[in-house]
């Protein structure tokens, strides 16, 4: 079976991510789960391309339900400390189209959470995880874009979300602070804990300088990369915007 498809964006979300989850037989899989949850970047209420298109979520929601009567969710946990989780849902265009489909919204920073051990890793040799992560398949849809701290932010840094800032907050702006210290190690071992089922990553304009703005791929890059394995989908994306991925720890196995 095919593992990861690049789908030059072509009219609108719907068709494009369609024919893109069809190349790697996206249904086959998705029918057999009954619990799926959507996870966008929101990291804060910036408009896209910062954030995940809501159209882009939606047509991952239309899809699903053309081939599973399964339950979705999107879930969030925002890192901005300014805002919450809800009032980004509600600016963004998610809060009225999860009621127009009928879908729940979760904020993952404030959802109840498991202790999961693993003394394998460098960071986190425990995280507290959101019960929702571990009973849901997981489809992860990012934005690509430059980071100013992790040389990218694609499908493995926007599992972040699901760290709860009760837990991971150390001071400073942003409520998932404790990672910035070791970044590609913290993005590591949080993989290791819970990585995404299939990524969906949103690579139509790109940033190609920061992750909160700045100067956007000229042309666009006009590409949804999906695929099962978070890491070739994010290693593919790096190389869109220039980046060697080999030179980003966190995706060259180093830890």
């Amino acid at each position: 079976m095919k593992t990861i498809a690049i789908e030059h964006f072509n009219v609108s979300y719907s068709k494009t991510i369609s024919l893109a989850l069809d190349k790697i037989k996206a249904n086959e899989i998705l029918s057999l789960h009954d619990l799926i949850l959507i996870k966008p970047n929101l990291v804060q209420a910036t408009a896209p391309p910062v954030t995940t298109p809501v159209e882009c979520c939606e047509a991952i929601i239309n899809y699903i339900r053309g081939c599973s009567s399964s339950d979705i969710i999107i879930a969030e946990g925002c890192g901005a400390a300014d805002y919450d989780t809800e009032k980004i849902f509600d600016e963004l265009g998610y809060s009225e189209m999860a009621k127009r489909l009928n879908i729940h919204l979760i904020d993952l920073n404030n959802a109840k959470t498991i202790l999961l051990k693993d003394d394998t890793c460098h960071v986190f040799r425990e995280f507290h995880m959101p019960e929702v992560a571990m009973s849901h398949f997981i489809i992860s849809v990012p934005v690509l874009k430059a980071h100013s701290l992790a040389t990218i932010t694609g499908t493995l840094k926007n599992m972040m979300g699901f760290a709860p800032p009760l837990n991971y907050q150390a001071g400073g702006y942003w409520k998932k602070s404790l990672f910035h210290n070791r970044i590609h190690e913290s993005i590591t071992d949080l993989n290791r804990y819970r990585k995404p089922d299939i990524s969906v990553m949103d690579a139509t304009v790109g940033l190609c300088e920061h992750h909160l703005g700045g100067r956007v791929c000229d042309p666009p890059l006009n590409k949804i990369i999906v695929g099962y394995d978070p890491y070739e989908v994010d290693r593919i994306g790096a190389g869109l915007i220039g980046l060697r991925w080999e030179d980003i720890p966190h995706l060259n196995n180093k830890y």
